[in-house]
This record gives structure tokens, C-alpha cells and sequence, in this order.
């Protein structure tokens, strides 16, 4: 039951930035927790880390743009859809004042049904295409970050046992495409539930992510504006 706590809160130190910002209706806000408020019991979520690296490492001011839908297939976000609409539109307010340069995604737990995952890769380079033409990137980053190996203990969803399968087209659409990398979730831990990383794990998993963007972004020249990362669905948060 929640109760107006956010779940994770206070298990991590809080992130202290005055450089990181998330985007509000249509403005940059001093970045607070949750980032992405998609459900009440929102919390913790690995972009914070991940911004907050950015800004240390490029000394720069950093965006988030939060577009996530906890729980959501890849059905439900195919071009034309509300909430690829919603990213794009999101997507598109921000540009106006600032420059996007990454894309951080993480879903995946809701595709693992056997009538799901065979087709995940080439639903989800679908997405990833149209976002590219829509919003007009070029070599933007696409970072795509694994399911935890405790999936395989979770007694909620009998299908989590599939896990592997989506972790295996992840790697395989990073292998395609050279604007897309994949970002490990191994020796990562779980909540009591096995379903959602824990608080340290996602600080630590957003700081995977962020070494996967230098790695793909060594040459980027970064304004003032500095990179965005656009959080587009099932960020995860406690």
C-alpha cells in the first residue's frame, strides 16, 4: 500500500546536482525524485545517476526527459501510438531550448509471454527507427539496458523465466546497429519482490549506462545545454 512514501527513497543517498533538470510542461525544473511519477509508488530510477555522471564528468547542465510508462509492452508504444506520441511530443518541447543526445530505455519484463518475445527485436528497432526520423537524430546514443537475472525467482509472473530471451535481443540490436548500446545487468539485485531492481542497484546501473555513452560518444562536443537523456519507457523505479 502506498502511503506517500516513495519507495526507495532514503535506502540511497540523495543525488545533491544543481546541474540536473527534469523537463515540466515544457520547462527545465530543478530535478526531484520521482523523475518519472508514472505510478504512486514511484521512486528511485537509474536516470538520476546517470545524469548526475553526465554533469560531473562533461561539466555540464543535464535534462531528463520523462517519458516512461511502468509495465507497458512494446504494443503499446509503436509509432502512432499515445505514448510514443507523448515521447515525441515531450521530446520535441525540450529541443527548443536545449540539444538531445541520448536515449535511455529499459523495458522489456512485459514482452517475456512466448507469444511476445520472438518478435521483440523487431518491434523494438521499429520504435527506435521512428524516433530516429521523427525527432531527426543522427548519431544519437540509443542505450538499452538488460532484465535482471532475478527475474528467474519472481513467483509473480511464470513468463519472467524468459528473460533471457529479450537480454539476447538486446544484444543482438546493439550487434545491428551502431547507434545502439547495450548496457549489463549482471551481479544486479533485486527488491524482496525479484521484479524491481533495488535503490543501490539502480544507482549503480545508472552509472553503467552512463559509461556506455562515453564509450559511444568519446567525440561529442557538448554546449552548455549539454546531453538530454530521454527516458522513454519502464525506467525502472521502485
Amino acid at each position: 500500500m502506498h502511503i506517500g512514501i516513495e519507495f526507495g527513497v532514503g535506502e540511497v543517498e540523495p543525488i545533491n546536482n544543481k546541474n540536473l533538470f527534469v523537463l515540466r510542461n515544457g520547462c527545465w525544473r530543478e530535478l526531484y525524485v520521482p523523475v518519472n511519477g508514472d505510478r504512486p509508488f514511484s521512486g528511485i530510477c537509474l536516470a538520476e545517476s546517470f545524469a548526475d555522471e553526465c554533469s560531473k564528468v562533461y561539466n555540464s547542465d543535464i535534462g531528463l526527459i520523462a517519458c516512461a510508462d511502468g509495465g507497458t509492452t512494446l504494443d503499446q508504444w509503436q509509432p502512432g501510438g499515445l505514448l510514443y506520441d507523448h515521447a515525441v511530443y515531450q521530446a520535441t518541447l525540450a529541443m527548443r531550448t536545449s540539444t538531445l543526445a541520448g536515449v535511455l530505455w529499459h523495458q522489456g519484463e512485459s514482452d517475456c509471454a512466448e507469444d511476445k518475445y520472438p518478435y521483440y527485436e523487431e518491434k523494438c528497432i521499429r520504435i527506435f527507427e521512428s524516433l530516429k526520423k521523427d525527432l531527426k537524430l543522427a548519431q544519437v546514443p540509443f542505450l538499452v539496458g538488460g532484465l535482471g537475472d532475478f527475474l528467474k525467482d519472481c513467483a509473480a509472473d511464470d513468463n519472467l523465466k524468459n528473460y533471457p530471451y529479450i537480454n539476447e535481443a538486446l544484444k543482438n540490436m546493439a550487434a545491428k546497429k551502431d547507434y545502439i548500446g547495450y548496457v549489463p545487468a549482471e551481479g544486479l539485485t533485486a527488491n524482496p519482490d525479484n521484479l524491481h531492481f533495488n535503490a543501490e542497484s539502480l544507482r549503480t546501473f545508472g552509472l553503467r549506462y552512463f559509461e556506455k555513452y562515453r564509450e559511444m560518444n568519446k567525440l561529442m562536443t557538448v554546449t552548455q545545454n549539454g546531453p538530454i537523456g530521454v527516458s522513454m519507457t519502464e525506467m525502472e523505479k521502485l
